[in-house]
């Protein structure tokens, strides 16, 4: 995987990150590794558990293990499929919530780039 053209940036929310946000009150992102430059995160999500309202600073992502979501954002409530091996990117997602609807555990590498 590259990394090219990935511009980080500052965005204020009352809102918590991936990291502090959870399910039910436990969490469901680790970080694996850290440093000034970034922070990568491993999500775990079993059927039926979900991510809480939360923010995204820039970043990119990987499907270790894909499954089916619910996702509610500004634009509404979508079911996507997320299949394993998919990659995606996102310049900053300002909320979204997520929930698996599938029958499998999803895991996601999350990587950010710090300013």
């Amino acid at each position: 995987m590259v990394i090219m053209g990935f511009a980080a940036c500052s965005h204020r929310t009352t809102l918590p990150d991936p990291q502090q946000a959870g399910w039910e009150g436990k969490s469901v992102c680790e970080v694996v590794q850290e440093n000034d430059k970034l922070r990568v995160l491993r999500c775990t999500f079993p059927p039926g558990v979900g991510h809480e309202r939360h923010f995204h600073a820039p970043h990119i992502g990987y499907t270790i293990a894909g499954s089916t979501f619910r996702i509610e954002d500004a634009s509404g409530v979508r079911e996507v499929n997320v299949p394993t091996g998919s990659s995606f990117d996102n310049a900053y997602i300002p909320w979204h919530q997520v929930l698996n609807i599938g029958d499998s555990t999803a895991v996601f590498l999350i990587i950010e780039m710090k300013d």
